[in-house]
């Protein structure tokens, strides 16, 4: 089994993915990843932006690993699949959006209520620019896609958007899932997960 790498949004923490990890089987090996100066995490001056998170998870992939990423977590796994598809064995994305134009799509401006949330986050979070489109058609890996129907700030069609464009994608809608679907609906998207990596 390849070991799985839990990549978080935004918010940053190591704990968001535990609750769904939890219900995997026992023997699957994990790592959690947090996010230095996002969310509540506390600040590492070399983490300046999105190059310097990608460089931190792609020195945990000697071999090829699961990645497992939400929100911004999956825009830093879809540039990991895209850039070093011999490490990525195979890939989900819940919510994110993989590089995508978002407000094309229906999507909800994160960035005033995270700063309110979390007005100690790295001021680089929510200054920097719309994640350019990223070509995921160039993304190998089986790709399973997670998301919520009450998703204000990635909206299903994103979801969608994702799945016609990325050559080997499933999505899975989960009922009443909104941006947090993984950690509030944990029994529904290990199962899909577990389906998926088994």
């Amino acid at each position: 089994m390849a070991k799985i790498l839990f990549l978080p949004g935004a918010g940053g923490s190591p704990d968001f993915w535990k609750p769904a990890a939890k219900l995997l089987p026992a023997e699957w090996p994990w790592h959690h990843f947090g996010w230095a100066g996002l969310g509540d995490q506390p600040h590492d001056p070399a983490v300046r932006g999105l190059d310097d998170i990608a460089a931190l998870v792609l020195a945990r992939m000697s071999e090829p690993v699961d990645l497992v990423a939400q929100s911004m977590g999956g825009v830093v796994a879809a540039r990991i699949a895209i850039e070093r598809p011999e490490l990525v064995r195979r890939l989900v994305l819940c919510v994110t959006s993989g590089g995508v134009n978002m407000a094309g799509l229906g999507a909800a401006d994160w960035r005033p209520a995270y700063r309110k949330s979390f007005p100690n986050a790295a001021e680089w979070i929510t200054s920097s620019p719309a994640a350019s489109d990223l070509p995921v058609e160039k993304i190998a890996a089986p790709t399973l896609l997670i998301w919520g129907d009450a998703d204000p700030i990635s909206p299903v069609a994103v979801g969608q958007h994702l799945e016609a464009r990325i050559p080997n994608a499933r999505l899975d809608v989960v009922p009443g899932g909104d941006h947090d679907v993984a950690a509030t609906h944990p029994d529904l998207v290990a199962a899909l997960i577990a389906r998926h990596l088994g």
